[in-house]
């Protein structure tokens, strides 16, 4: 099967199920308890949050191991806005975040919240100007995701970020799919609170983090917790944060997205048919490695099925989704029709991905076309 859906999931790398098995061996005492051997793996845990820490150029007392980006962005969310609420009860977000903030989302407007969406541009990005229009006295958080998990493009996080920190609105970024392509350094700057996946940068399932700026006051979803600072519950997974860890080094210190950039650009001379519909932002603000894509007249799913019965996997949109009768959230989110929702696809490319599986999959899309829409 040549894989076209890292967006999705990654295999783990070498070095991570290297450090996984290790630390499995060694490092296999509960970090919260007060033996020799619970201590070790505390020094474990706690040199992996310094080390994430430097990665996304934050400090480690903000560090909070999660068990994903799902539970990421639903601790933060809820957390931040909760103990802001003697300020105000207004969040927004986007109409294209991933589902776990749309989760988040509907949670808090069972609590009396008051939810804005707002809508993508044709470029699918917010735009600074529409999202100031949408501020009330009343805001208090806003959710918007650095990188689109369904098309790839890239929010102006920068100049979002100015504009709330003048007005003291906090703001929260899903970097789940940004994190280990894009520095997320600067953004620590304008945001408050971001959230990264380890298994979509060749580390294991099941792990992942939150950072919230530590001089910031945030209220536990669940009261009484003692793990990770009471930020959640559970027995931390250290084995799986040490392979986090080290994937997350690995992949900060080799990325580049010029042979992401190299293997799109491929794929689009050989698509040249206007039967084939590109989704996407300009340049500056694409993510080269995810392309969302439709093809007229054929829904993304039959696509998907044929790619499939040729050995190729692809996707209908975020794995995360894949129940949804809608389609992809993006599409629609640009003002598309749900007819052409249903009909996009998405691939996703890394690293890994070579030349030679660009032209195959470019002969497949070609092949399907013409045989089913002749």
């Amino acid at each position: 099967m040549i894989y076209f859906d890292y967006a999705a999931t990654t295999p783990m790398s070498e070095q991570a199920l290297s450090v996984y098995i290790k630390a499995s061996q060694e490092f296999f005492g509960n970090s919260s308890s007060l033996h020799d051997e619970g201590s070790q793996a505390r020094f474990l845990l706690e040199q992996c949050r310094e080390t994430l820490a430097r990665l996304i150029g934050g400090k480690k007392e903000g560090i909070y191991f999660t068990s994903g980006g799902t539970e990421s962005n639903l601790l933060s969310i809820i957390s931040l806005a909760r103990a802001a609420r003697k300020r105000g009860n207004h969040v927004i977000a986007s109409m294209a975040e991933h589902s776990s903030v749309h989760s988040a989302l509907a949670f808090l407007e069972k609590e009396g919240f008051h939810i804005t969406k707002l809508p993508l541009s044709s470029q699918g990005v917010i735009e600074p100007e529409e999202l100031a229009a949408a501020i009330r006295p009343d805001t208090i958080l806003v959710s918007l995701q650095y990188a689109n998990q369904e098309i790839g493009t890239i929010n102006p996080i920068d100049k979002i970020g100015r504009l709330l920190k003048e007005k003291g609105i906090l703001f929260h970024s899903d970097c789940v799919q940004a994190f280990g392509k894009l520095d997320l350094r600067p953004l620590l700057l304008w945001v408050d609170s971001l959230s990264v996946s380890s298994h979509k940068i060749f580390g294991p399932k099941g792990i992942g983090a939150v950072y919230i700026c530590p001089s910031l006051h945030w209220s536990p979803l669940f009261p009484g917790l003692t793990h990770e600072n009471g930020f959640r519950g559970g027995t931390v997974n250290v084995p799986a944060v040490a392979a986090f860890t080290a994937a997350a080094e690995e992949v900060c210190r080799t990325s580049s997205l010029q042979k992401e950039w190299e293997l799109r650009r491929l794929l689009k001379e050989k698509l040249t048919s206007s039967s084939f519909r590109w989704i996407e932002a300009d340049e500056t603000r694409q993510l080269p490695s995810i392309i969302g894509m439709t093809i007229q007249g054929m829904e993304g799913q039959l696509v998907l099925l044929k790619l499939n019965e040729q050995g190729c996997a692809i996707s209908t949109g975020s794995a995360c989704d894949t129940r949804s009768e809608n389609g992809t959230k993006a599409i629609l989110a640009m003002g598309h029709s749900i007819e052409k929702a249903r009909q996009f696809f998405r691939i996703s490319l890394s690293s890994r991905t070579t030349i030679q599986e660009i032209e195959r999959l470019g002969n497949l899309l070609l092949g399907i076309t013409a045989s089913v829409l002749r």
